[in-house]
């Protein structure tokens, strides 16, 4: 196990180009079981997350070669299985994203429950359901799915019960390789959601409807290779906006997708985070004075997530460490996971003025000055809001289980070095007793 030893207090300041999307890498890396051919990807992330994917697709018989730095090569023509590891599948989420491709290229998947954060009840039933609609059928067991649709899928028009992102993913991969037109209603459509279908495109399937939530995929009976470029990391870029605005450092982030940045920059403005844009990068000017904008009435303001376009629900424990430094009060509402704000009580620690009011909600009342304290990560959005509050902290602050960060941020420690951040990875040695 290894730590983050950091010294706070010093602002954060220069220029970062952001890795590619977490969430979009994962299903874009799945995809290449829908195809015979080879299949190149740029921007590729090298997160924990990542890499437990490659393994699991190498565990299935895809030949996967990085070719350099965030190029990954996949041939999943000598796929021969498609039963899933269910010791690799604990170790994230995303691994249930190789149902769709499974089933719909050899007529079954055989899941293990997946993994991942442990932040709230994650269903599996909007995933399943699109199955269904699909023409598959399930069996579903505690500790095993059984998909299967051996006479193939076939297309329909359905309605997903919640937007679910992961869901979306699934039904858009399985639709891309079921000849015909399948509309899904209801759909997911964040940016990592956009840059998939925009894969499939290129694959050779076609798509009405990127970016809404009715999509309507007009599958063929086979795909083609190709080589793709993972779209910049919305979450990332939010996260170092959030780490300047708090060090009062001043950051340009570069080569952005600056559509995929108004809510984010809306709601930290609203937080007291003033932001530019100058073509494709965004500007955090320096030594800001962070003020919570009330309410008209001054009325306290709500910083609440939901579906795109909606506040990702991944920047909530984000926007808490910002608002924890900014003159006011904010309610923080996180309505999808009901275990996303348990880790309050680490920046409480540290000196934060945070009221649980109930598992979906807190209130934050700042700013209060923050001391360096021994902390654990639980989750991969906790760790880094537990790391903006150490970066602006008095003394010193070691943040433990530092591999849930690694999972969603890529060499996160050598790159804050190089805005100035005064951070070490140690070995977190157990004391003894």
């Amino acid at each position: 196990m290894e730590k983050f030893v950091i010294e706070g207090g010093v602002p954060l300041s220069g220029s970062f180009v952001p890795a590619g999307n977490k969430n979009g890498a994962l299903p874009i890396l799945a995809a290449c079981l829908l195809t015979d051919d080879e299949v190149i990807l740029h921007n590729v992330p090298r997160i924990r997350d990542v890499e437990a994917m490659i393994l699991l697709l190498e565990e299935l018989g895809v030949r996967v070669d990085w070719q350099g730095p965030g190029v990954v090569r996949l041939d999943a023509s000598t796929v021969d299985r498609h039963d899933v590891d269910a010791e690799l599948a604990e170790r994230i989420r995303a691994s249930f994203l190789l149902a769709g491709p499974l089933l719909a290229r050899f007529g079954q998947a055989h899941m293990p429950p997946p993994g991942g954060d442990v932040i709230g009840r994650r269903r599996l039933d909007p995933h399943l359901d699109a199955f269904r609609a699909l023409g598959a059928t399930v069996e579903h067991h505690r500790h095993d799915i059984r998909i299967e649709a051996p006479l193939g899928l076939r297309p329909c028009d359905f309605l997903m019960d919640e937007p679910s992102v992961m869901a979306t993913e699934n039904a858009l991969m399985a639709a891309a390789l079921t000849r015909g037109p399948t509309v899904i209603r209801n759909a997911a459509s964040e940016p990592h959601v956009q840059d998939l279908a925009r894969m499939l495109v290129a694959m050779g399937a076609a798509i009405d409807g990127i970016g809404s939530n009715v999509m309507t995929v007009h599958g063929t009976s086979s795909l083609r290779g190709c080589t793709h470029t993972i779209a910049p990391d919305h979450i990332e870029i939010g996260s170092f906006l959030a780490l300047a605005g708090v060090t009062g450092g001043e950051l340009v982030v570069k080569d952005t997708v600056t559509e995929d940045l108004r809510m984010i920059r809306l709601v930290f403005e609203r937080l007291g985070l003033r932001t530019e844009i100058r073509g494709a990068d965004v500007i955090v000017p320096g030594n800001q004075q962070l003020v919570i904008r009330n309410d008209a009435g001054d009325y306290m303001p709500k910083v609440e997530d939901g579906p795109w376009p909606a506040f990702p629900a991944d920047l909530t424990s984000i926007a808490l460490a910002l608002a924890s430094q900014a003159e006011g009060s904010v309610i923080v509402h996180e309505k999808m996971f009901e275990n996303r704000l348990f880790f309050c009580d680490k920046l409480q620690l540290m000196g934060a003025a945070i009221t649980i009011c109930d598992p979906h909600r807190a209130i934050v009342v700042g700013p209060r000055r923050l001391h360096g304290q021994r902390v654990d990560s639980p989750d991969i959005r906790a760790g880094m809001a537990m790391l903006i509050a150490a970066l602006c902290a008095d003394g010193v602050t070691e943040i433990g289980n530092v591999r849930h960060i690694d999972r969603g941020y890529e060499r996160i420690d050598e790159r804050l070095r190089e805005l100035g951040a005064r951070i070490t990875r140690v070995e977190d040695v157990p004391a003894h007793v």
